[in-house]
């Protein structure tokens, strides 16, 4: 079979598989000049001998990496968010037409593009997966040794401490209900815990590393609740925020403000979208709500006056939303220009 005419190529959409690689290419007009599939191995070499040409992926698992390569071939690379492609795909869905909706897609002037993250990136972004995983196997773990418990009428406080605290007196005192097996299985999940606490704790640790070495992470934790878990994810998310024009963007694009279904002369708003990166989302949350716990330093903050304004018309949870949308675009600001957080509180004349 011979080549497809390279040279006629001005737009390529790829649609990646775990072994397999459709394209789709398209010529100046629109028209479809080369269908093609190739394996892994072979789409960087096939590509290197193309002309220069716009290349659209999905943001996808390996879209990264291949984005790099193809960027250090002199290629113009973007990647989609996949729900931006589905309006474009064609009667039922196969892998060519992926590639065709994904080739359709990445000539809008308009689309909204996820930026080619490096390696550091993805190596931070893979260390708070990894911490992820591990406090939600803890979090399964207490559950487990709180249901056990409550099956035979012993009830611990809410809160970890207070369950590490009292299960040693618990195993050795209440023997009149918890039969040999139940508390060496309670031993055995106690030993787990234990274990993901190491985890936990080694991977917090390497993740300080990096953000100690990191003056982006460094000026990010100059914004009030934001340390270095908070920072760390950020910078691994968006990079130095280029992809936004403004701060509300990445308010929204966190999922940080109400949706949206207005028609005609009506603004209808409803719940938070929750669109985005929901694991950065539910960190500004936490963190909005450490700073709800401290009222007295809320007129330390450029937003401490309106933070008690808002607290007396505002449901505690919904208070909570509104301030992690304003420590989000806090946070933006400081990452795209470059500078510190200042207070900038207002001064009281005598």
């Amino acid at each position: 079979m011979p080549k497809a005419p390279l040279q006629h190529v001005s737009t390529l959409g790829i649609d990646i598989g775990k072994n397999s690689f459709h394209l789709i290419g398209l010529d100046a007009r629109g028209a479809i000049v080369l269908r093609q599939k190739l394996s892994r191995g072979q789409v960087e070499q096939r590509l290197a001998s193309m002309p220069s040409c716009l290349i659209g992926m999905e943001a996808c698992v390996g879209a990264h990496h291949l984005s790099r390569q193809l960027l250090a071939l002199g290629h113009d690379v973007k990647l989609i968010p996949a729900q931006f492609v589905s309006p474009f795909r064609k009667s039922h869905k196969n892998d060519f037409r992926d590639a065709e909706a994904i080739a359709e897609a990445v000539q809008r002037p308009t689309m909204r593009f996820v930026p080619t993250k490096t390696v550091e990136q993805l190596d931070l972004q893979a260390l708070h997966r990894v911490r992820s995983r591990l406090v939600s196997q803890r979090t399964a773990v207490i559950n487990q040794i709180r249901t056990f418990l409550l099956e035979r009428g012993i009830a611990v406080r809410q809160g970890l401490r207070s369950l590490r605290q009292a299960l040693p007196d618990i195993l050795a005192q209440r023997t009149d209900v918890l039969t040999p097996r139940m508390t060496h299985m309670i031993e055995g999940l106690m030993q787990d815990w234990r274990h993901l606490d190491e985890r936990i704790d080694a991977v917090t640790d390497e993740i300080g590393a990096l953000v100690a070495a990191d003056e982006a992470c460094q000026r990010l934790m100059s914004v009030p609740g934001v340390g270095p878990i908070i920072a760390s994810a950020m910078v691994a998310a968006i990079g130095n925020g280029a992809a936004f024009s403004r701060g509300r963007d990445f308010g929204a694009w966190l999922g940080l403000v109400p949706k949206q279904t207005s028609t005609g002369d009506r603004t209808i708003l409803g719940r938070l979208s929750k669109r985005g990166n929901s694991y950065l989302r539910s960190l500004l949350v936490q963190a909005a709500r450490v700073l709800l716990l401290w009222p007295s330093k809320w007129r330390q903050h450029s937003f401490g006056a309106w933070l008690t304004a808002a607290s007396a018309r505002l449901h505690h949870n919904v208070l909570a939303a509104a301030l992690a949308n304003k420590l989000a675009r806090i946070a933006w600001s400081v990452l795209s220009q470059n500078r510190v957080y200042e207070p900038r509180t207002a001064v009281v004349v005598g």
